[in-house]
C-alpha cells in the first residue's frame, strides 16, 4: 500500500470514528432527556397515592348518593319500596354498616393529564354487601338493588355474592339476606354470550347449604319481587318473612308465565304474593311492611346462636320464674268436646312477652314458635285444637317438622304442649 493509500484509509476510518462518537452522543443525550421527562411524569403524580384514594372516595360517593333522576330509582320510590342504602340504614344500628366491594361497578373516566383521570359516572353493583351491627350484634348482610337492573346480578358480580357466602362460614356470623329482585338469576343475555346457562349448577348454593347445616343464621326478607334465583335465595333460610304491600315470589315474572299458559293480566300479587306463599309455607311470616318486616328479623336472631357450635343467647328474665298462673287451672274444659285457646297456654307458660311464632299462616293444625324460659331460648310446639279438632295434617306436620330441624341445628331445647286423642 502506497503512502497516499495509507492516508486515505486513515481519514476514512477517523471519519467513521467521528460519525460512531456523534451517534453515541445523541443517544446519550435523547435517554436522558427521557429519563428527564420520566422523572417530571413520576414527580407531576403524588407520592402518597391521595389521587387513587381521592379516586375510591368519590365512587363511594356516587354509589352511596341516588340520581334522582335516574328511571329505577323513580320506579323504586313509585313502587312505595325503599332504596337499598335506606334499607340499610333501618334495619341496622346506626353507622355500624361496613361495605364490602363498595366500588365494584362501571365506572366513566375522564382524562385529566397524561397519566390522571377522574370518574365522571359510576354505576355500583346492584348488591350491596357487608357487614354490620344488629342489636349489637355482629352480621353479614346482602341487599338487592332493584333499582339497577332489577336487582339482577349475574356473571362476575354473582361472585361478589359467593364470597360474602363464603365469609358467613369462615366468620361464622349470621347472614341477613334482603331479596328485590332476581339476586344472580341467569338472563337471556348470559345464556347468549356464554352459550348455556348455569342454573342448576350454582356454585353459591353449596356454601349456603353448609351454613344452614352448620346452624349460622340465615334470614330472608322479601322486600320486592323476589324472582327465579332470588326466590330461590330467600326460601333457602331458617326463617323467611315477606312484606304484605310490595313481596311478591315467583319462578318467572307475567310475561313470561303468559307466554306459557296464555294467561294475560297476571299481577306480582296474584302470581306469587303473600296470600299464596305465607299460606302454602314457601315464605315462613307475614309483615305488613318493609318496617315490621325488619322488627322480625331482628326478634328472631336474638333467639339465635351465631352458629350450631355456640349455645343461644340468654338475656336477663324480669318474669320471676317460680310464677304461677292460676288461671292454667280451669282453661282446659271438662267436657273434651269442647276447644280452648293452645295460645293461652303458651304465652302463660314462657316468659312474658317473649312468644313468636313462626308460620302462623299456613299448616294451622299444628303452632310452632319460639319463646324463653328463664331467659333461655327454647322452641316451642303444640296442637291446635281449634282447627281439625286437634289432629294433625300434612302442612302442620311439616310445619312441626321445620320448626324441630331449626332448634336441632341450633341447640335449642323444644318444649312440647302435647294433646293428641287416642
Amino acid at each position: 500500500m502506497t503512502k497516499d493509500e495509507r492516508n486515505t484509509s486513515g481519514s476514512q476510518a477517523s471519519q467513521k470514528a467521528t460519525e460512531r462518537l456523534n451517534q453515541l452522543s445523541s443517544h446519550l443525550e435523547s435517554g436522558a432527556n427521557q429519563a428527564k421527562k420520566r422523572k417530571s411524569t413520576k414527580s407531576a403524580l403524588p407520592a402518597d397515592h391521595s389521587d387513587v384514594l381521592g379516586q375510591i372516595a368519590t365512587l363511594r360517593t356516587l354509589a352511596a348518593n341516588p340520581d334522582p333522576k335516574n328511571r329505577g330509582y323513580i320506579r323504586q320510590k313509585q313502587a312505595g319500596k325503599l332504596w337499598v342504602r335506606e334499607r340499610i340504614h333501618e334495619l341496622l344500628d346506626p353507622n355500624t354498616f361496613q361495605e364490602i366491594g363498595s366500588v365494584s361497578g362501571t365506572v366513566t373516566w375522564k382524562q385529566t393529564g397524561a397519566l390522571t383521570e377522574e370518574p365522571v359516572a359510576f354505576t355500583p353493583s346492584n348488591n350491596v354487601q357487608g357487614m354490620g351491627k344488629l342489636n349489637g350484634r355482629e352480621i353479614l348482610l346482602t341487599a338487592d338493588d332493584f333499582s339497577i337492573r332489577g336487582g339482577h346480578a349475574d356473571g362476575a358480580i354473582a361472585a361478589k355474592t359467593e364470597y360474602m357466602e363464603q365469609m358467613a362460614i369462615a366468620l361464622r356470623l349470621p347472614m341477613i339476606k334482603l331479596v328485590d329482585g332476581s339476586s344472580g338469576g341467569g338472563s337471556v343475555t348470559t345464556i347468549r354470550t356464554e352459550g348455556w346457562s348455569y342454573i342448576p349448577q350454582v356454585k353459591l348454593f353449596k356454601h349456603v347449604v353448609e351454613q344452614l347445616n352448620m346452624g349460622i343464621p340465615n334470614l330472608g326478607a322479601v322486600v320486592g319481587p323476589a324472582i327465579g334465583l332470588g326466590a330461590a335465595r330467600v326460601v333457602s333460610c331458617h326463617f323467611s318473612v315477606m312484606a304484605a304491600d310490595i313481596g311478591s315470589l315467583f319462578n318467572a315474572g307475567p310475561k313470561v308465565v303468559e307466554g306459557a299458559t296464555f294467561e294475560e293480566g297476571l299481577g306480582f300479587q296474584e302470581l306469587g304474593g303473600p296470600m299464596m306463599h305465607c299460606t302454602n309455607g314457601t315464605i315462613d311470616n307475614l309483615a305488613a311492611n318493609e318496617a315490621e318486616c325488619f322488627e322480625q328479623i331482628r326478634t328472631v336472631l336474638a333467639y339465635l346462636p351465631n352458629s350450631g357450635a355456640e349455645a343461644p343467647p340468654v338475656i336477663a328474665c324480669s318474669d320471676p320464674e317460680n310464677r304461677q298462673d292460676i288461671s292454667l287451672r280451669s282453661i282446659i274444659p271438662r267436657r273434651q268436646q269442647r276447644m280452648y285457646n293452645p295460645w293461652a297456654i303458651i304465652k302463660s307458660v314462657v316468659d312474658k312477652d317473649s312468644w313468636f311464632e313462626i308460620g302462623p299462616l299456613w299448616g294451622r293444625t299444628a303452632i310452632t314458635g319460639l319463646a324463653r324460659l328463664g331467659g333461655r331460648p327454647v322452641g316451642i310446639i303444640s296442637l291446635n285444637c281449634e282447627v281439625n279438632s286437634g289432629a294433625l295434617d300434612a302442612g302442620g306436620s311439616q310445619k312441626l317438622t321445620r320448626l324441630l330441624k331449626l332448634c336441632d341445628v341450633m341447640n335449642i331445647p323444644v318444649l312440647q304442649f302435647i294433646d293428641v286423642r287416642k
